[in-house]
C-alpha cells in the first residue's frame, strides 16, 4: 500500500514503503502506517494513495496529476499516443511468427513428400492451408487499422468460451477418474487478435472440455 502526504491540499510526497515522517516539526515513527487508523493518519495529512497508469502497451507514459479527496489522493498519468504504424509492425512480425511455429511441425511431413516419401495426408494438407489463409486473413485485417483505437480494439477482442464441467471421483482403488460435462460453463476472455482465430492442429492434443470460442457480439 502506498500513501500520499498533503499539505494545504497539495501533494508534498508519496510514500511507497513505511518510513519516519516530520509532519508540522513533529516526527513520526514508520509504526504509524500499520498501528494507526486511516482517520488519525488523514489528520495529519497522509492519505492512501493509488495511481492511474496508462497502457504502456499503447501510450508513452507522461506526466503524473494529483487529484487529492477527503479520504484518498489518486495519481493520474498523462499519455501520448504511441506510433500506429510501428504498433501494426509489431503485431505483423507476430503473425508471420505464430503462423510459422504452427506449420513448422509437420513442415518435414512436406519435405518427405517433396523428396519422393509418403504423401502429405489430406489433413494436414488442409490444416497447413488454413493456417496460411488465416495469416494472410490476419494481416489484411492489421493493415486496415487506422488508428490506435481500432489497434487497441483489435488486439483486446472480447470471447465467450465454453467448456464442460470437470468431475473428479474417487475411486476404490485409490485412483481417480476425470470426466467432462454434460454441464458447462460459460468464461468471458479478452483475446488478442493475433491469437484469434487459428485453425485447430489435427496432431495436436484434444482439449476434453472445450466446447466453443465465440466472438461476442
Amino acid at each position: 500500500m502506498s500513501w500520499a502526504l498533503v499539505k494545504n491540499g497539495t501533494v508534498e510526497r508519496i510514500i511507497n514503503t513505511p518510513t519516519n515522517i516530520t509532519v508540522n516539526g513533529v516526527t513520526h515513527p514508520r509504526s504509524i502506517f500499520s498501528n494507526w487508523s486511516a482517520d488519525q493518519l488523514a489528520a495529519i495529512g497522509v492519505l492512501p494513495y493509488s495511481e492511474e497508469k496508462v497502457d504502456n502497451r499503447y501510450y508513452w507514459s507522461g506526466n503524473v496529476t494529483y487529484s487529492v479527496g477527503p479520504t484518498a489522493v489518486t495519481g493520474s498519468y498523462n499519455g501520448t499516443g504511441r506510433d500506429v504504424d510501428s504498433l501494426k509492425d509489431g503485431m505483423l512480425a507476430e503473425v508471420k511468427t505464430k503462423a510459422a511455429a504452427k506449420l513448422a511441425p509437420t513442415d518435414w511431413m512436406v519435405i518427405r513428400a517433396a523428396e519422393g516419401g509418403t504423401a502429405v495426408s489430406e489433413e494436414v494438407s488442409t490444416y497447413r492451408a488454413a493456417v496460411r489463409s488465416h495469416s494472410n486473413d490476419l494481416e489484411t485485417a492489421i493493415n486496415a487499422l487506422s488508428d490506435l483505437a481500432a489497434v487497441i480494439a483489435f488486439d483486446n477482442k472480447a470471447f465467450v468460451e465454453v467448456r464442460k464441467v470437470k468431475h473428479d471421483a474417487e475411486n476404490e482403488d485409490g485412483t481417480t477418474t476425470t470426466t467432462y460435462g454434460p454441464e458447462t460453463e460459460e468464461n468471458n476472455r479478452t483475446i488478442r487478435g493475433v491469437d484469434a482465430g487459428w485453425p485447430t492442429d489435427p496432431l495436436a492434443e484434444v482439449d476434453p472440455a472445450f466446447v466453443s470460442l465465440t466472438e461476442a457480439e
